[in-house]
């Protein structure tokens, strides 16, 4: 007998000892009411969970990196002479801004769908692709046309990332895995400010190469670092954990487990229907998720597109200060949040989170208000200190809702709704940093403070509304709740925990 058929017999004994013992114990933190078998299992499933997260976090962080790269590269060139190129005039720039997002929500919806049905390694590097090569023709543009044409069909796919990424993660961890691993989607999208200010200060020495402006050589280099690693993608997103490269038997036995424990939240073939959506609509709190998602997207996308803009035309730096100085601001909020997200994962804190660092983002705004009264520099430190508030509370929000769905449809579904309503908030903040608002912006300061408020009352009232289903379930729990025969087990059953 080869020695792999010895491995796949021991895994499947092995997976029949524990199985049935893993499922009885899955919420038990309590070491001695667990077999040694199961603990045994327990310190491989560990192992396997770091595995996963050298191959599948590492993929999903750089292709939300890569789109950030992409679609804010805009405020970049608009520092660097493309306003001036191909002759934008008055709310041009905000218009392409804010058009972006009108595909890009259209297509959000239908991509957390459907994407698992028609299986992801097809899905993300065929959308990744076509950003890419989009990205790269923005680099020939002559003119506004042109422009928001291509701005147009670029949130046509990027609109199709975000739901398969968050749904793709949510197939590989369990939901109480999951809120650390969509930070890292946040924390990518951070730091994609940090590096495109590298690349546009490295590529403000091409300017003039080949007869090319630097602007132009930025969309062209990034487009086509995307266009390779769709390429690459092919190969690094597994379709399933059956088929996964970088998983050897044992480990697939661990995951057959482990999908059963996550059936209700994680499995289904990606074939929802007429009543998950309904299930999902019904639900107060994705109308809650929702608009509070808008307000803090509002503030995500205004602060991450416009923040050069911002340091040229409203602080008076130069454009190579500019594409420095955004470079600090954006890695500290990669790190606020990442350090944030490991806090709330292990102390099941998130809310708390969101609670305290609001305020310190609104603090920011008000600075920034105060524009005749303080020097740049004060101006500077304020963006630190927005930085810190935006990542974390637009993140959070989003775990929170998925974490607290089920099953596989209604989470889709949820997520579908959140993603679609919520960057209405992108075609917002196009529009609240307007070109001739310099250097002041004041509507885009004091819209973007207001949101921060708004969003802080609404995890308030989120953390409401879950509170006392929690009241309720341990109630019906306490009176011997059973899930019925023909019953559907979904979140709001007694035995399902809401996560905060």
């Amino acid at each position: 007998m080869d020695e792999k058929h010895v491995d796949r017999e021991a895994s499947s004994g092995e997976e029949k000892i524990v199985k049935n013992e893993y499922h009885e114990t899955l919420g038990t933190a309590d070491d001695e009411q667990q077999t040694p078998e199961v603990l045994e299992f327990r310190k491989k499933e560990a192992r396997l969970v770091k595995k996963l997260d050298c191959f599948v976090v590492p993929v999903v962080f750089l292709l939300q990196l890569i789109s950030y790269l992409d679609r804010g590269n805009i405020g970049f060139a608009a520092t660097q002479g493309m306003i001036e190129d191909i002759n934008l005039r008055g709310a041009d720039l905000n218009i392409a801004v804010s058009i972006f997002y009108i595909t890009y929500i259209l297509a959000e919806f239908p991509a957390s769908m459907y994407v698992k049905r028609l299986q992801f390694n097809r899905v993300i590097p065929a959308i990744t692709f076509g950003w890419g090569l989009i990205c790269m023709c923005l680099g020939f543009i002559q003119g506004r046309g042109s422009l928001f044409a291509l701005r147009i069909l670029l949130g046509a796919f990027e609109g199709c990332l975000f739901p398969s990424l968050t749904l793709f993660i949510a197939n590989w961890y369990k939901r109480e895995e999951l809120g650390l691993r969509i930070s890292y989607l946040f924390v990518a999208s951070a730091l994609s400010g940090a590096v495109g200010g590298l690349i546009a200060l490295g590529i403000l020495y091409m300017d003039g190469v080949a007869g090319v402006a630097g602007w132009r050589w930025l969309y062209i280099v990034e487009g086509i670092i995307t266009i390779v690693f769709a390429g690459m993608t092919i190969f690094l997103v597994p379709g399933h954990w059956s088929t996964a490269y970088f998983l050897n038997d044992s480990d697939k036995a661990i995951m057959r487990v482990r999908e059963e424990a996550m059936a209700a939240y994680s499995g289904g073939t990606g074939h929802y229907t007429k009543a998950d959506i309904k299930a999902a609509a019904k639900d107060i709190t994705t109308w809650v998720h929702a608009p509070t998602q808008i307000a803090m997207v509002t503030i995500l996308y205004g602060f991450g597109t416009f923040l050069p803009v911002i340091l040229k035309f409203g602080f008076g730096f130069s454009t190579l200060q500019t594409q420095y100085l955004v470079v600090p601001v954006f890695f500290w909020g990669s790190v606020a949040y990442f350090i944030g997200a490991i806090i709330g994962d292990k102390y099941n804190a998130r809310f708390w989170g969101v609670i305290i660092l609001a305020p310190v983002g609104i603090a920011g705004y008000a600075i920034l208000l105060r524009y005749d009264d303080i020097s740049p520099g004060v101006s500077y430190f304020a963006t630190f200190l927005i930085s810190t508030a935006c990542y974390l509370c637009t993140g959070t929000n989003i775990a929170w809702l998925g974490m607290n769905r089920a099953p596989d449809g209604k989470r889709a579904a949820s997520m579908g709704i959140l993603l679609t309503f919520t960057n209405l908030g992108g075609i917002i903040s196009g529009q609240i940093y307007r070109s001739d608002a310099a250097p002041r912006y004041t509507l885009g300061q004091a819209w973007s403070a207001g949101s921060l408020a708004f969003g802080w009352c609404g995890f308030w009232v989120l953390r409401t509304l879950y509170k006392r289903r929690e009241r309720q379930k341990a109630e019906a729990r306490a009176q011997g709740w059973q899930l019925g025969p023909d019953e559907l087990w979904t979140d709001r059953a007694p035995d399902f925990k809401y996560q905060f």
